[in-house]
């Protein structure tokens, strides 16, 4: 049996804040009357039922319906217990990264199922930015650094703005943190290897 990092995704039990990690990626909070709600829109299924589960486990209600576009949506109950991750999350209106955040294995772990892809046939691992929130890039490259993990920021091109992780030592790092991927997972170039 191997030992757990104190980064990992098992170290730690289940936590609201853990929905940071959607905010990391592009998800969205909404405050109102006291309340705030989380949501996602994912590329595939499989990414909104392993979502749900971790909202679960984190003491939530999670609904799965489509957007407009179609793709699957995930989002949390409107809920007092989430007022506290929505004020560190934004700056007025605005989605900003939580001064010297660094985040925990399940926050990687959620980042990972909204918006993680492997590149260069699994020699490296992207974690996908909001593309509608850039003054997040930066910082989450940063808190990315405190959690061990140096990330290279890339932009707009291609697939969207991320963090691209490489290197055996940085990836091994990452998986260590986040833990298999979800059983449901057929296809092995979404979820980080070494």
């Amino acid at each position: 049996m191997s030992q757990l990092s104190f980064f990992s995704a098992e170290a730690l039990p289940p936590a609201v804040a853990d929905l940071g990690g959607l905010l990391a990626a592009s998800g969205q909070v909404v405050s109102a009357g006291g309340r705030a709600r989380i949501s996602i829109v994912v590329d595939a299924l499989w990414r909104a039922e392993a979502i749900a589960g971790l909202i679960a486990e984190a003491g939530l209600e999670a609904e799965i319906t489509r957007s407009d576009e179609g793709s699957p949506l995930v989002r949390t109950a409107s809920v007092v217990d989430l007022r506290p991750l929505a004020e560190q999350w934004t700056r007025g209106a605005v989605k900003a990264v939580p001064p010297g955040w660094v985040p925990s294995g399940r926050q990687l772990r959620l980042w990972a199922l909204a918006a993680g892809r492997g590149e260069a046939e699994g020699e490296r691992f992207v974690l996908g930015l909001d593309p509608h929130a850039p003054d997040t890039h930066a910082p989450l490259a940063q808190a990315l650094m405190r959690a061990g993990i140096a990330p290279t920021l890339i932009g707009t091109r291609g697939s969207g703005p991320g963090l691209r992780i490489s290197g055996r030592r940085r990836l091994g790092r990452l998986v260590e943190s986040i833990g298999e991927a979800p059983g449901n997972v057929d296809d092995c170039t979404v979820w980080p290897h070494v």
